[in-house]
C-alpha cells in the first residue's frame, strides 16, 4: 500500500491561502487534485449573502474539484476560537443560524461531511452547561446534514496548541460522538481523526486507529512537530494511513498542513502527481 493507495482531498483552509479564496479550487486542481474541504470561509459571518456563496461554489464546480468536507461555523478560525456550538449566547446563537447555510451550501455541492468544531471552555460557565448546550446543537447539526445525506463529524484537537478545548483525546471526542448518535437516534456522527492532533496530545496512534477506525468518519493529515507536509516531521504517516486502511478505512484524507516557507503547489513534492487525483 502507501501513499498512493489513498484518497487525498486539499484543505483550501489552510493550503493556497497566499491566494484569494476563490482562486484557490483551480490552484488545487492544477496541482493534480480532485478533491477539497474547508473550514467555514467566513469568519465574520455564519450567514454570508447569497452571492458569496454562489461565488464560491461557482469556482468549485468551474476547478472540477469536488468538496468533500465543510466545516459549520466556527467563530475566529484561524484565530482564538475553537468553535462556536459549546459557547452559550451569542457565539451559539450564529452556529444554529449557520447550521442549514452551511448544510445547504454542501448538498448543493454533493459534499458529505461536516465538521462541527466543539468550542471552548468559557471562564465563570459551568461545563457542564457547556456540555449540555453542545449536545443540543450538535444534535441540529446532525439532523441537518441527515437532511442531505452527510455524516457530522466531531474533532479531537490537542492540548498545547488549544488549552481550553475539552475534547484533546480521541476517547473524548469519541464519546461526544456515541451521545449524539444516541441523541438523534440517526447514527450519523463520526469522529474526525486528526493524527497530527493526536500526535501532540501523545496518543498511541496504531492503538487509537485499532479502537476508532470502524467510528471514523475523516481522516486528516499533517507532521509532527511543525503541522508540515509528510516527511517534514516525524510522524510515519505511510504506515498509519496503511493501518487505517487494514482497518477498513476508506474514506477521505485531508491534507491539512502547512506548506511552509514556499508556494503550496510546491509542498505536495512526497507525492506523486499521478497519486493526487481520488480514485
Amino acid at each position: 500500500m502507501g501513499f498512493a493507495d489513498q484518497r487525498f482531498n486539499v484543505n483550501l483552509s489552510i493550503l493556497f491561502t497566499e491566494l484569494p479564496l476563490l482562486e484557490r479550487p483551480a490552484a488545487a486542481a492544477a496541482a493534480g487534485f480532485t478533491a477539497v474541504e474547508l473550514w467555514w470561509p467566513w469568519i465574520d459571518s455564519p450567514t454570508p449573502a447569497q452571492s458569496e456563496l454562489d461565488a464560491l461554489r461557482a469556482a468549485i464546480e468551474n476547478a472540477g474539484v469536488r468538496l468533500t468536507g465543510l466545516n459549520f461555523y466556527a467563530g475566529q478560525l484561524p484565530g482564538p476560537d475553537r468553535g462556536a456550538l459549546s459557547v452559550p449566547g451569542e457565539e451559539s446563537e450564529r452556529f444554529r443560524a449557520n447550521v442549514d447555510v452551511a448544510a445547504d451550501f454542501a448538498g448543493s455541492l454533493g459534499c458529505t461531511a461536516l465538521n462541527a468544531l466543539y468550542g471552548n471552555r468559557i471562564e465563570g460557565v459551568d461545563p457542564a452547561e457547556q456540555d449540555a448546550l453542545a449536545l443540543e446543537n450538535l444534535t441540529l447539526a446532525a439532523r441537518a446534514a441527515d437532511r442531505i445525506g452527510a455524516v457530522l463529524l466531531v474533532e479531537a484537537l490537542n492540548a498545547p496548541e488549544s488549552p481550553r478545548y475539552p475534547l484533546v483525546s480521541a476517547p473524548a471526542a469519541v464519546g461526544v460522538v456515541d451521545k449524539v448518535n444516541a441523541a438523534t437516534g440517526l447514527d450519523n456522527a463520526r469522529f474526525l481523526m486528526d493524527l497530527y492532533h493526536l500526535a501532540m496530545n501523545g496518543e498511541d496512534l496504531p492503538r487509537v486507529i485499532e479502537r476508532f477506525a470502524a467510528q471514523t468518519g475523516h481522516v486528516q493529515i499533517a507532521d509532527s512537530p511543525g503541522r508540515g507536509a509528510p516527511g517534514t516531521g516525524s510522524l510515519p504517516l505511510e504506515d498509519l494511513l496503511d493501518r487505517l486502511r487494514a482497518a477498513g478505512y476508506e474514506g477521505w484524507v485531508g491534507l491539512e498542513y502547512k506548506p511552509g516557507d514556499r508556494p503550496s503547489a510546491e509542498s505536495f513534492d512526497w507525492l506523486p502527481r499521478e497519486a493526487r487525483a481520488a480514485r
